[in-house]
């Protein structure tokens, strides 16, 4: 299993320290629907990480896949991670079916959300692994029964949230690693492994409120590593800083 580190410019120096699998998260689409890219470092390999943050109308699919396509063989990277966090529509549905076909023909990979799996069947779907409630293991057989267990590749998104107890409607607040590391040095709390949500967690209380604080370390990524290799999966990913912390641990020599 391929674990990729996805790193923007000003970050991949240091990224590139710990391993030479990079998704470049220098590419969006603006607001034209046509590919725009920050400032990158020559360099060459890897893939590249394309965001819709405050994306237009694509209008012209052809031109944008053909856009990105020339970029890929410019940088030499073998596919693309489709970053896309505002909800689907059918102009990146359409974009992504045409880009998913081109990348296939040419033996390169295309990475995309959970919620574009369905739509374009070519194409790796990313699973995101922090979860709160039921099992990891469950959730990637239900990924896998969905969408083909040869589609399914690992978001490995780090894990800080706070819950108030009792949680009845199962949200919680995420937690910055300033104000995690805050409450395990100042509560030096206990701290209990959970096997089912692959994830470490403690609870305290204060002015008579219960909070439980499920989070992830190195040994928790590591593990949903090993679970993504025990089933065969080809890829997981890793978000640079998020995980700048831990990254001597995570790839070690």
């Amino acid at each position: 299993m391929q674990i990729i580190l996805a790193a923007a410019p000003d970050c991949l120096r240091e990224a590139m320290r710990f391993t030479g699998q990079i998704a470049h998260v220098a590419y969006r689409i603006d607001q034209e629907g046509r590919l725009s890219r920050q400032n990158l470092l020559r360099t060459r390999g890897g893939l590249m990480a394309l965001g819709d943050q405050g994306c237009g109308i694509i209008r012209d699919a052809r031109m944008l896949c053909r856009n990105v396509w020339q970029e890929c063989g410019n940088r030499g990277f073998w596919g693309v991670a489709a970053d896309f966090e505002e909800k689907p529509s059918q102009d990146k549905i359409a974009f992504l079916e045409s880009l998913s076909r081109i990348l296939g023909r040419n033996r390169m990979r295309l990475f995309v959300p959970e919620a574009y799996g369905s739509a374009v069947p070519q194409a790796y779907v990313l699973i995101c692994t922090a979860i709160s409630g039921g099992t990891l293991r469950q959730r990637l057989n239900e990924a896998a029964q969905s969408f083909g267990q040869q589609r399914i590749a690992l978001d490995l998104q780090r894990l800080r949230m706070s819950f108030p107890l009792p949680c009845p409607e199962g949200e919680g607040r995420p937690l910055s690693n300033t104000e995690l590391n805050t409450m395990l040095r100042e509560r030096n709390p206990s701290i209990f492994y959970s096997g089912d949500l692959c994830a470490k967690y403690f609870t305290y209380t204060e002015n008579n409120e219960s909070r439980f604080i499920l989070f992830d370390d190195a040994d928790t990524l590591r593990r949903k590593m090993q679970l993504g290799q025990e089933m065969n999966l080809p890829a997981a990913f890793l978000m640079y800083p998020e995980v700048a912390d831990l990254l001597p641990a995570l790839f070690r020599r």
